[in-house]
């Protein structure tokens, strides 16, 4: 994973890609977004309910959207670490 400092919209596109996400919608910008919010105001990224919440994206759709594990993919694609507790 990218260091965090080196995060950039076009490196999470890539990220994505290699992880069978063939295009950031707006859907995926607002998790991905909301998971960065998280963690710079928190210091930790949120775990899935919390970042369904808090994103306004359904836990159904997050796994749509990030089907590999959505908190622990958006967490890759948002360049900050996994949530605790994700394996």
């Amino acid at each position: 994973m990218a260091v965090i400092e080196d995060w950039t919209p076009e490196l999470a596109a890539r990220i994505a890609r290699d992880n069978g996400i063939d295009e950031l919608t707006s859907r995926h910008w607002a998790v991905i977004d909301q998971m960065r919010r998280s963690y710079h105001e928190t210091g930790a990224s949120p775990s899935i309910r919390p970042l369904s919440k808090a994103s306004g994206v359904p836990v159904k759709e997050l796994y749509q959207l990030f089907p590999k594990g959505p908190a622990k993919l958006a967490a890759m694609v948002a360049g900050v670490p996994k949530p605790r507790g994700c394996i």
